[in-house]
């Protein structure tokens, strides 16, 4: 196998100070094995949810885009490309999907569980690197092939269904217009100045958005999920107005290793009314320095 150069921090700066060159993202596509999408800021995003898997959390079936979609995103930084993931693995899956990523040279940059109840527990592995885009993207492949990670989806409908949530809601309350995956209605909240990490701006499409899912349980009822991501200062005022509003905080990691400033991600758990959350969300994001609509 190819084995990809992680380069030190110190010419991952220079690369960054370069013009970004046209990426062959079809040829990324194929060695892959499955298509993306260019996001804003040259990134380009690949989704693989986990829709082989069946997660329940105290009777509630998990969607694969609620939290169990794996993702991988590149970014070309000189004739290079820079890779960030986080895959969702089983317990028996890790090992084997850990040694591959690092026998192709790749990082693995954190291995955390953040979601409590669960059955079976799904373990999320972070990885990231730098190198040739196509022997990066045959490397995540070879690696991802280890596990029961579907590379095809059904074709998802022209336009999605409506969803049993009051979307205009949760818009306005967050300050945020979402968007509906598989059933879910999702939100990224974009911080009002991004990290850098490999001397690359961590963007939404990178991760580096306050993430919220909401998952209709019916009744005006919902499930949330996701992760706030903050600079040290934020964790513990993020933490008291989660829980204080009933919000279960489910773990507090790093997910980069050189991440500048270092970045904290808080994740939480809960399922209640609407505006309760809404109440919960709303107080957690007015400690976070996010970028104002």
């Amino acid at each position: 196998m190819h084995h990809l150069k992680i380069l030190a921090l110190s010419t991952l700066l220079g690369l960054a100070a370069l013009p970004a060159q046209a990426a062959d993202w079809s040829a990324v596509a194929q060695a892959l094995g499955k298509s993306g999408t260019e996001m804003p800021g040259n990134v380009y995003r690949v989704g693989l949810p986990r829709s082989d898997l069946h997660v329940v959390r105290e009777g509630i079936e998990i969607k694969p885009s609620f939290a169990l979609g794996s993702w991988v995103a590149f970014a070309p930084m000189g004739n290079q490309a820079m890779v960030m993931g986080d895959l969702v693995l089983t317990e028996d899956e890790v090992e084997p999907v850990m040694k591959a990523v690092l026998d192709g040279g790749l990082q693995v940059t954190a291995l955390h569980n953040h979601i409590f109840k669960a059955a079976p527990a799904t373990f999320y592995m972070h990885i990231g690197g730098m190198g040739e885009a196509t022997a990066i993207a045959r490397t995540i492949h070879g690696a991802l092939a280890l596990s029961k990670t579907p590379f095809t989806a059904p074709p998802a409908p022209a336009t999605p269904p409506p969803i049993d949530l009051d979307t205009a809601a949760i818009d306005a309350a967050l300050g945020a217009k979402g968007m509906i995956a598989g059933g879910v209605y999702q939100v990224g909240v974009p911080r009002a100045q991004p990290a850098k990490a490999m001397g690359l701006e961590v963007s939404g499409p990178l991760g580096g958005a306050e993430s919220i899912n909401f998952q209709p349980l019916g009744g005006g009822r919902a499930a949330i999920t996701g992760d706030f991501i903050l600079v040290a200062r934020e964790v513990s005022p993020v933490i008291k107005a989660l829980r204080s509003n009933g919000i279960d905080v489910t773990a507090i990691h790093n997910h980069m290793l050189d991440d500048n400033p270092r970045m904290f991600f808080v994740h939480f758990w809960a399922q209640d009314t609407l505006p309760k959350l809404l109440t919960g969300l709303k107080a957690a994001l007015a400690e976070v320095a996010v970028k104002k609509s």
